[in-house]
């Protein structure tokens, strides 16, 4: 059981702590269901009664906070309690929890470089020329490609599928379920399709008719940089020639689909069930919410914000605020709301008017 003294855990948050630093703590928890030997979390003054319904000695607090009168022994005081949250967390993060070594169930390729520290669980299949950097920990039932690079310090939840080639880079954490460098969804007909002449006219005058559709392999491979998480059965398929490509520091949220080809910038945010067509581009810091999509072959710039929910059937500008769908300008979406709320009354309005004046020409 990992525990922490007071001054150590405000040292790692780079905040200040008042009362006694020598007080170790072993877990964090909300106020009022805080045990003695916990640090509880109050970094909002609305939390602060439920800290008597605990028995928590030490706590999280508000800048500010008079952190006796609220019968503690001492406290860390911070700014932005979502921050603080962070580095909480990772000081009682356990991690996975495996043992030193490589299991005897594993499979590892004798071509294989595995770095002397790695952890790897059981039934793990590794294949030939793959390469885990140093201080990676590999659980259970994880099977990683031939030729395969991960970077140091990876951390891959069970289940975790990695295809052929995939080129990842250190510090990734990868959770359960997830499958990397799956076959893009790519398919054509012998001659030019029903599908491809819609969207060349837009539906005119498309007469729909039945073709068989042939495979188009992916052999492009996935790309991934350095401190990127990926959640619970995420799919990001490899490019069909050129690599599908996450940027450094991005953050994929449970149940996300990458299409293939489809470039990620760094530092992005894709929210769960954010799903990405192939060939598309997000720049630097792009958010989406949770459920937004986005059509394949078009770029969304720098920094742009894409609501929950949203489709995204066009190019976006860089640092722009889109919603709806299809999505628009957010503000122009909520505009657009708040009149089709009014059409109803506009509606019976119109005509009660048109009723009204009826009789009076009658």
């Amino acid at each position: 059981m990992t525990r922490i003294k007071l001054s150590d855990l405000a040292q790692r948050l780079n905040a200040p702590f008042v009362g006694d630093g020598s007080i170790s703590v072993s877990g964090a928890s909300e106020p009022a269901t805080a045990k003695r030997d916990d640090l509880a979390l109050a970094m909002d003054p609305k939390f602060a009664a439920d800290l008597t319904k605990g028995a928590a000695r030490v706590a999280v607090l508000w800048q500010g906070a008079d952190w006796q009168s609220l019968g503690l022994e001492g406290a860390i005081l911070v700014s932005r309690g979502r921050l603080a949250m962070a580095g909480i967390t990772a000081g009682f993060d356990a991690g996975l929890s495996l043992p030193a070594g490589v299991h005897p169930s594993a499979v590892i390729d004798e071509t294989a470089t595995i770095a002397t520290d790695v952890k790897i669980g059981p039934l793990v299949v590794v294949g030939a020329g793959a390469v885990i950097g140093a201080g990676s920990q590999i659980a259970p039932h994880v099977s990683i490609g031939a030729g395969v690079q991960i970077g140091d310090d990876a951390v891959i939840h069970a289940g975790v599928r990695i295809g052929a080639q995939a080129k990842i880079g250190a510090r990734i954490h990868i959770q359960a379920g997830a499958v990397i460098g799956s076959d893009g969804f790519s398919f054509v007909t012998q001659d030019k399709s029903a599908v491809e002449e819609t969207r060349e006219s837009l539906g005119a005058d498309v007469q729909a008719k039945g073709q068989s559709w042939l495979r188009i392999a992916s052999i492009g491979g996935v790309v991934i940089g350095d401190d990127v998480e990926i959640g619970a059965n995420v799919t990001i398929d490899q490019g069909t020639i050129r690599p599908t490509q996450i940027g450094s520091g991005s953050k994929l949220d449970n149940q996300v689909h990458i299409g293939h080809n489809v470039i990620v910038g760094a530092h992005c945010l894709l929210c769960g069930q954010v799903g990405i067509a192939g060939s598309t581009v997000l720049g630097d810091f792009c958010v989406m919410g949770g459920q937004a999509g986005a059509a394949d072959n078009i770029t969304i710039g720098q920094g742009a914000i894409i609501g929950a929910g949203s489709g995204v059937l066009s190019n976006v500008a860089k640092g722009k605020a889109m919603m709806g769908y299809p999505a628009v300008a957010m503000q122009t979406h909520v505009d657009m709301y708040k009149s089709l709320r009014r059409l109803p009354r506009i509606l019976k309005t119109l005509a009660k008017e048109a009723s009204q004046s009826h009789k009076d020409k009658t």
